[in-house]
């Protein structure tokens, strides 16, 4: 079996799982997005791993780490900017009190790990000598 697409795949499906809380939580303390930012989310977060999860299955599996390499690195730094950098209030100490600020703040914790083991899984993929 392909190590590198089962591990990338169960990668992709995590991120997306955490995404997706990850999303509510910001509707439920009101935190609002630009156009741009929700066309990155839907594009290079949501989209492109999933495409990459799929390509990690084909002969085109190293095009599919790439993709996966490229989208998790560029999440991590869209999410690391965002929640942890730039005082905004989707800034993870700048939040509004609510029910749903531990999450928030959680997931944007476990968003920087999946992406970070994301972007391993993959470099490892490109890195390896025999084919996947």
């Amino acid at each position: 079996m392909n190590t590198y697409a089962k591990y990338g795949t169960a990668c992709v499906l995590a991120h997306g799982l955490v995404g997706t809380v990850h999303g509510l939580a910001h509707q439920h303390l009101g935190i609002e997005l630009t156009f741009l930012q929700n066309l990155f989310i839907i594009s290079v977060i949501t989209l492109a791993p999933l495409l990459a999860a799929l390509l990690l299955w084909t002969r085109l599996r190293k095009l599919g780490a790439a993709i996966l390499l490229l989208s998790m690195l560029a999440s991590l730094i869209f999410g690391a900017v965002n929640h942890f950098l730039i005082t905004s209030p989707d800034h993870v100490l700048h939040l509004p009190a609510s029910e749903w600020r531990l999450t928030f703040q959680a997931t944007a914790v476990l968003l920087v790990i999946t992406e970070c083991l994301g972007c391993w899984i993959a470099a490892s993929a490109l890195r390896a000598k025999e084919r996947f």
